[in-house]
């Protein structure tokens, strides 16, 4: 929904007359939010901050390394984090209706579906239908996290990301199921806080980013101290007299049935578009059959005229709330006459929030070698150490950059992987020089900014291809 406010907000600065359908239908167990949609109230926004709590924790462990005296133990409370993570949420919530009114957009809290390619008809909750008619409708819904449907007990007893962050009190031990970047993600901060969280992987990690950066992060992660139960499908969850979840799964690497008991269980195996209940079918609007998700053209639109569609309900596109956000600015210029520019979806960055935390852009290695053959790429590699661990003694063996060149003359980048403190932060700057066509010498022409983890990125030297020792030895 935030996307869908940035769209509103241009449209209506370009003087186009614009109204908003925005409805929350509760989670399975009965969450509901505010205005802003998944990224502000049970997304990006309350992962960071539960993550920042997270590494709050590490530090004060590290601190006593550096000389501060922090006498007795130190403990975590959910109910405070909690709190100030939602009051901060319905901050949000607030300024973003405030900034709707001043815009003059008309903000309607209905339930929207399509009557035809002019027609919208809203439904409030008592029941009121509400007729619109508009030049262009545009589609924005996004998606919500799936429970598996062949598993007893699953969505009786466990909950989504779309309960997590408004739970008034600890998850307790906790099983994450599936290996998105949104479990391992809230198992690292459910780690970080110290609960028992355990991470149950059906088959790989972090799938469709670079899998050997996905093992970096999963290495940490087990080292950190969160278990993982790899090869690994739950079977059913029960409840037992005691109020524990008992959860019984099979452990694919023995076949041989395991179980052990919980507070909570969280399941992250995928999100599904939020397309069935807009009537879609009525207009003939083409779907994806196997995803559900709206196939558009380069310019957002649909298989019918003046309907488009952008975000996460777009067949093919990202799902990163920055890449939506801009597709629907762009979308709205268009539509307002002001601009022809498409949305490049070509080497968009993203992070994953977990306790080591994984930045990229670009292809990964698999992706790159798919596209250009091995003998085609050339990836140089280092390992390194942040400077903020050495006093503190931590572990960075899992502390890691690639570059990933084309192997020719000029060697342009084709995707840069980073994994270390603040990698969103890093991440960032070196992916405008991919969006410019960086190539492997710009990087060493780059000079490095002394102590960072970021000036390792432009001192990598060493290639897969030699069989050298990666580590970084100095300069």
């Amino acid at each position: 929904m935030i996307l869908t406010i940035c769209l509103v907000f241009t449209a209506a600065q370009l003087g186009q007359r614009v109204a908003v359908l925005d409805f929350v239908e509760p989670s399975a167990k009965g969450t509901r939010w505010g205005l802003g949609g998944t990224c502000v109230n049970v997304g990006c926004i309350p992962k960071k901050l539960m993550h920042q709590a997270a590494l709050l924790g590490t530090a004060v462990k590290d601190a006593k390394k550096y000389g501060w005296q922090i006498p007795g133990p130190v403990s975590h409370d959910w109910a405070t984090m909690a709190g100030a993570v939602q009051n901060h949420v319905r901050s949000l919530n607030w300024g973003h209706r405030v900034q709707l009114q001043d815009k003059k957009v008309k903000y309607l809290n209905l339930k929207g579906s399509l009557a035809d390619e002019h027609t919208v008809k809203g439904l409030s909750k008592a029941g009121k239908e509400t007729v619109l008619t508009a030049k262009n409708i545009v589609i924005a819904t996004g998606g919500r996290p799936k429970y598996p449907t062949n598993i007893p007990g699953a969505m009786e007893h466990g909950f989504t990301s779309d309960d997590i962050f408004w739970l008034k009190k600890s998850p307790g031990k906790t099983l994450v199921v599936g290996a998105s970047y949104v479990a391992l993600e809230c198992a690292g901060f459910l780690t970080g806080i110290g609960l028992d969280t355990t991470v149950m992987v059906r088959s790989i990690a972090l799938r469709g980013f670079d899998q050997q950066m996905a093992g970096l992060v999963t290495d940490y992660m087990e080292a950190y101290g969160t278990r993982f139960a790899w090869k690994s499908v739950p079977k059913k969850v029960e409840k037992l007299p005691s109020g524990a979840l008992q959860v019984t799964w099979v452990d694919g690497q023995t076949g041989s049935e395991a179980r052990d008991t919980y507070d909570s269980v969280l399941w992250a195996v995928g999100r599904a578009p939020e397309t069935k209940a807009l009537g879609l079918d009525r207009l003939n609007v083409q779907l994806n059959n196997a995803t559900g998700k709206i196939v558009v053209g380069a310019d957002e639109s649909t298989s019918v005229p003046n309907i488009f569609a952008f975000g996460d309900i777009s067949e093919g596109r990202p799902e990163l709330t920055p890449t939506a956000i801009k597709a629907g600015k762009l979308l709205a210029r268009r539509l307002a006459g002001q601009s022809t520019e498409l949305m490049n979806y070509d080497n968009v960055p993203t992070t994953v929030f977990t306790p080591l935390e994984y930045g990229c852009v670009g292809l990964s290695e698999e992706e790159a070698e798919r596209r250009h053959g091995k003998d085609g790429i050339e990836v140089f590699h280092a390992f390194y150490k942040p400077l903020e661990f050495t006093v503190a003694e931590r572990d960075a063996s899992q502390c890691y950059i690639k570059v990933i060149c084309e192997r020719g003359a000029d060697q342009k980048i084709l995707g840069l992987h980073f994994t270390g403190p603040n990698a969103g932060e890093v991440t960032q700057g070196f992916s405008m020089g991919l969006q410019c066509g960086a190539t492997y010498s710009h990087l060493l022409q780059t000079v490095g900014i002394h102590p960072t983890c970021a000036e390792e990125v432009v001192k990598v030297g060493i290639t897969k291809r030699s069989g050298l020792d990666a580590a970084v030895t100095g300069c």
